[in-house]
């Protein structure tokens, strides 16, 4: 009978301390006063909003030996029922022993020990290990314990732009603690497993050792340039690799990747071809948590917000545009444009209709301007544009009212195109300034069969002529 591996429990120990991106902007600008640090360049660059931070006393193993209790008690697991304890964190309280000693002694556990250390994959090489070992028959349950304090390795003291640019990184690293129980299991929980490295990129993030390496630099040192270029590649391995599992990564039900910024967690998502809100963002709310940083697995999927729409934003909702909208008709089809709504006013009227509003007259109530209009009132002429980028004339309609009689003029009528003077000069049905806005503009007579009433916007072609 196949032994399989799952994991039975997860917990997590947050610390109750927090640390706003702008509290820690502040700090550093105290301790390196030399430093142009820009307004809000923590959340710019890396979109930290706040990180967690434990209080002074509590060491890596603290965090980690809380969340052991926890993951037990969920467990409903006695410390003696434990085969293997793994401590798998950046952070460490010493050297020597393995600090997995110090988390079995705070916890009661009298299994073996020994660290796993990676970086940030510790966590995860922690797992393959687990199910290696259960997969043999040498474990039946194996606990993975985490305490992680990055933010103790924040450089604080800089001396110009270039210290800035690789110790930003360090001012997001979190506090926190987590624990998995693994255990035996007659069906798969763990299915596959892999490993993907390019050890060439290794000086992207460094953190030297001061009594090994007392020459080299002090603190955390992370170029986000040369850290994202190292990771170039890797995803398409790790597509073919799911492939080769027969696993499409649209069908993820939850992804639990690494995140040192909400930019890298976008590209990875984008890269693997997931979709976004299939990881659980954590990063802007607790910072970089290293080895600690997968959610729960077990944790259902979950959708995020979608972005803010522009009527979220601020903008009109779509019923003041519909009122801003109700007075203005497109010439395409007139004759289907709705009556305009005067029981409910625009947002921003026009200057014809406040003076309405203020008992004046304007030039629509002029008795030239009914002259020779047979299909209504005449519309004030607006501008607009349609979706496809070409200018459309618009015409603005003014409040309904019962059309007047024109007054008698020397003048005789033309069908085609208003009211022709005994000089030629061409009388606009608008007023004297005409359509062209020229008092007493001359305009040759097209004939009968000119399209009557064309006008054409600046900047529209020639399909627009005739709208």
């Amino acid at each position: 009978m196949s032994v399989h591996s799952r994991i039975a429990q997860v917990a997590v120990h947050l610390p109750p301390g927090r640390q706003t991106a702008q509290a820690i902007e502040d700090r550093l600008r105290r301790h390196s006063p030399g430093v142009r640090v820009p307004a809000r360049l923590l959340t710019r660059l890396y979109g930290l909003q706040e990180r967690i931070v434990a209080d002074d006393g509590d060491l890596p193993s603290d965090l980690a030996s809380r969340a052991v209790l926890q993951a037990l008690r969920q467990a409903e697991t006695e410390p003696g029922d434990i085969d293997l304890l793994l401590f798998a964190a950046v952070s460490a309280d010493v050297q020597e022993p393995a600090n997995a000693h110090i988390v079995a002694s705070k916890t009661g556990l009298t299994c073996p020990v020994f660290d796993v250390s990676n970086a940030c994959n510790s966590v995860l090489n922690a797992l393959e290990v687990a199910d290696a070992f259960i997969r043999c028959g040498a474990y039946g349950r194996v606990l993975v314990a985490c305490g992680e304090t990055l933010s103790r390795l924040s450089r604080w003291t800089l001396t110009g732009p270039d210290e800035l640019r690789t110790a930003l990184a360090s001012l997001t690293g979190g506090d926190m603690g987590a624990a998995l129980l693994i255990e035996a299991s007659p069906e798969p929980g763990i299915i596959a497993t892999t490993s993907m490295a390019n050890s060439a990129g290794w000086p992207a993030a460094t953190l030297f050792n001061p009594y090994h390496a007392p020459g080299l630099p002090k603190g955390l040192h992370i170029d986000s340039d040369r850290l994202l270029a190292s990771f170039l590649g890797l995803d398409t391995q790790a597509k073919q690799w799911l492939k080769s599992q027969h696993s499409d990564p649209n069908t993820l039900g939850l992804l639990c990747v690494h995140q040192p910024s909400v930019p890298f967690v976008h590209e990875f998502c984008a890269r693997l071809g997931v979709p976004s809100d299939t990881v659980v963002p954590t990063f802007h709310r607790t910072g970089n948590m290293g080895a600690a940083n997968p959610p729960p697995p077990t944790r259902p999927r979950h959708r995020t917000r979608p972005p803010p729409t522009r009527h979220q934003r601020g903008t009109l909702r779509p019923r003041q545009r519909r009122q801003r909208r109700s007075h203005t008709h497109q010439l395409d089809n007139p004759q289907t444009s709705p009556p305009p709504d005067h029981t409910n006013p625009p947002l921003n009227p026009s200057r014809h209709e406040r003076r309405q509003q203020q008992g004046e007259p304007s030039r629509h109530d002029h008795p030239q301007h009914r002259a020779g209009t047979t299909a209504g009132p005449r519309r004030a002429p607006t501008r607009g544009r349609r979706p496809d980028g070409h200018a459309v004339a618009t015409r603005r309609l003014p409040p309904h009212s019962p059309p007047q009689p024109a007054p008698p003029t020397p003048t005789q009528p033309r069908a085609d195109h208003g009211e022709v003077n005994p000089n030629g000069a061409e009388q606009h049905p608008c007023g004297e300034r005409g359509a062209g806005g020229r008092r007493g503009r001359q305009v040759p007579d097209p004939g009968p069969s000119a399209p009557s009433r064309t006008r054409t916007a600046p900047g529209a072609g020639p399909s627009e002529a005739g709208r």
